[in-house]
């Protein structure tokens, strides 16, 4: 089903038209002296297949390599071909970016954040985050905040084995990424996990509304005309960004003044205090760029990890392998409890769990947490297939699909399979990230890569080795839900029971 906002009465009318004058129109200007990608469709598909977008485009993928669909006077070119994803990721990198149309359609949740801008906005926030993000107070600060927050989880995982209740576990993955990304970002405790903080879970709400709403500006060619007339989901983007922007702000307002009264100018460990260290002390840059990097944190890791168990339920023998791995790189054959676990999972152990990192990696390479990211050209340009772009096109590459492409992955494209990961020695081994593009590439590659994946172990080394999970219906599969990131339509509803002997007598 479409959003409630976009009625097919309403556009029914106009479809027909739109679709020929973008066609005649964009035809016109591509003229006969270059040679273009096929056009695959219109922009006005998209919209029609909203509901299942990414196996919508996976199938035009399946025939064309890269191809065009028309929009409003520009080409959409969409690739998977991994040549043409390192020329505009990396070879050719200064001639794609975000561009004024995304940072349009971003700015009111992000502002100027890392994801919306270029140029030497773009470079200041990454050099300042690089730096933050490279450094071992942070590393060994969010290792200790996942734990915690894992621990957490899993005490609530334990009540509903217990009870024999049934979980949902992608909104209790939903609320503890935030709680654990709040605590390392902010310094913050959130707990929305346990709904201690209204303030908190207002602010969980808000964003996650505001960010369904962004998804839907880059489908729906009316938005700008439904925010004027502030109808539709547009008419209450206003109220979530007030909400979510009072409560950034408030926290930096707080943690500033820590920071002034601190004997040694300092406010903790966290990435906020890390960057008033630096003195960056503007509350907009500040604002925008914890906003990106919330959003970057919080719906990546939740929704691999629904993504991850949803296919381990499904391959139980991969979920008992993960747990004899944690067994020999913790050396803990039995624990008396999840605190105790949870500490013999050191930066050593999270290393030797090759497995673990396989299992987890194949199932972002078939359920990416960002299915696509677009970039603007800025200037005519020439791929490498040999086919043309033209200023101002939206170009974009495809994770979702891309991991279901034969030609990428071989015959097996589609299958589940950890081991295509390890090499002769059970080790992890590293794809080119211009075919395993779950993370980007170049210049602009993930921060995060390495922050996600320790979240992501610890959650499933404690998760597994103190329960076995198996789907509430096993019939049913799961489909995702059109955002910025790959949610899972209408959650997980999981069965949890307890690994009783990997516990002591």
């Amino acid at each position: 089903m479409l959003p409630d906002n976009l009625k097919l009465d309403s556009i029914y009318l106009t479809a027909a038209f739109v679709a020929i004058v973008l066609a005649v129109f964009v035809l016109k200007k591509d003229g006969r002296s270059r040679k273009y990608h096929v056009v695959a469709g219109t922009v006005l598909h998209q919209l029609f297949n909203f509901h299942r977008l990414h196996d919508y485009m996976t199938d035009l993928s399946a025939k064309h390599k890269t191809y065009r669909l028309l929009s409003l006077g520009r080409n959409e070119i969409y690739t998977t071909d991994p040549i043409n994803v390192e020329y505009i990721l990396k070879t050719n990198f200064p001639n794609y970016g975000k561009g004024e149309h995304q940072h349009t359609m971003l700015k009111d949740l992000l502002g100027d954040g890392i994801f919306t801008v270029d140029g030497e906005k773009w470079k200041k926030q990454r050099k300042t985050a690089s730096y933050q993000f490279s450094t071992r107070i942070l590393r060994d600060f969010s290792s200790s905040v996942f734990k915690s927050t894992a621990v957490k989880l899993v005490a609530m995982v334990s009540d509903a084995s217990i009870s024999n209740q049934m979980l949902e576990i992608q909104d209790l993955f939903f609320k503890s990424t935030l709680d654990s990304v709040f605590k390392v970002i902010l310094g913050v405790e959130l707990d929305t996990l346990r709904g201690t903080y209204e303030d908190g879970t207002k602010f969980s709400n808000a964003f996650n509304d505001a960010s369904e709403i962004t998804t839907l500006r880059y489908v729906d060619i009316f938005w700008k005309i439904k925010r004027f007339m502030h109808i539709g989901l547009e008419a209450s983007m206003g109220k979530n960004i007030k909400v979510v922007d009072e409560f950034v702000y408030k926290v930096i307002k707080s943690k500033t003044e820590q920071v002034m009264k601190s004997p040694d100018g300092s406010a903790g460990k966290d990435l906020l205090s890390r960057f008033l260290d630096l003195e960056e002390t503007d509350p907009k840059f500040l604002k925008d760029i914890i906003l990106s990097f919330i959003i970057a944190g919080k719906d990546t890791t939740a929704t691999t990890m629904s993504w991850f168990l949803y296919t381990l339920c499904k391959y139980p023998h991969v979920q008992d392998r993960i747990v004899e791995e944690t067994k020999e790189a913790t050396n803990l054959e039995s624990f008396s409890s999840v605190e105790e676990l949870a500490d013999s999972i050191t930066e050593e152990a999270l290393e030797n769990m090759q497995y673990l990192t396989a299992a987890l990696t194949e199932t972002l390479r078939l359920y990416p947490a960002v299915p696509w990211d677009g970039k603007i050209c800025f200037s005519d340009d020439t791929l490498p297939d040999g086919f043309s772009v033209k200023k101002g096109d939206f170009v974009s590459y495809l994770p979702y699909a891309m991991g279901r492409m034969k030609y990428v992955w071989g015959d097996d494209a589609e299958e589940f399979k950890p081991e295509r990961w390890l090499d002769t020695n059970g080790k992890f081994q590293q794809e080119s990230p211009f075919k395993f593009t779950a993370f980007q590439a170049g210049p602009r590659q993930c921060l995060g890569k390495d922050f996600s994946y320790r979240q992501m172990k610890i959650f499933s080394a404690i998760l597994l080795s103190s329960h076995k999970f198996k789907l509430a219906d096993e019939s049913k599969k799961a489909h995702y839900r059109t955002t910025l990131t790959l949610h899972m339509d209408g959650g997980l509803h999981l069965h949890a029971h307890p690994r009783l002997g990997h516990l002591k007598p």
